[in-house]
């Protein structure tokens, strides 16, 4: 599985699969209504499979008014098959291997690997914030993970 491949945890904690939760990350999202463009995206890019596998995995999740705060021409292309590698390069930035919580979080500020490659600045110091996303809704457990949901598109720096 590519996850287990980045081998990066980024917070310590203990994970217990077949919790009493029966739902995956995506259909944890899906079920929100909130995330119906992000959802679309991680189907078109073929990283559905992927979030749907055992994890943890924690998913910062921009709901459809985040995605409605880019640029027209950005959004429409999103999902078309041209853009397929940098559309799942861009939800890749939303992806990190292992959990992060509030509760192991808050008060501190910490760099987070991603299935990208690269790293997101989370500070929990004033509230929660993902590079210039703000955390609106934290910590919604699905069977595989968290999700912790974002007004805003993470962006390659």
């Amino acid at each position: 599985m590519w996850f287990k491949a980045c081998g990066v945890l980024v917070a310590a904690g203990i994970f217990v699969s077949g919790s009493a939760w029966s739902k995956n990350l995506l259909e944890t999202a899906a079920d929100a209504g909130t995330f119906t463009i992000f959802l679309a995206a991680v189907k078109a890019t073929g990283l559905a499979e992927p979030l749907s596998q055992p994890g943890p995995i924690t998913l910062l999740a921009p709901t459809d008014d985040a995605f409605a705060k880019l640029p027209k021409e950005a959004l429409e292309g999103l999902l078309k098959p041209e853009n397929r590698d940098k559309t799942r390069k861009l939800l890749s930035f939303h992806i990190i291997v292992g959990k992060v919580t509030t509760r192991e979080i808050m008060g501190k500020r910490l760099e987070a690997a991603t299935v990208e490659g690269g790293s997101r600045l989370i500070d929990a110091t004033k509230g929660i914030k993902i590079d210039d996303a703000r955390v609106i809704k934290a910590d919604i457990v699905a069977d595989n993970g968290y999700i912790q949901v974002i007004d805003t598109v993470i962006m390659p720096k």
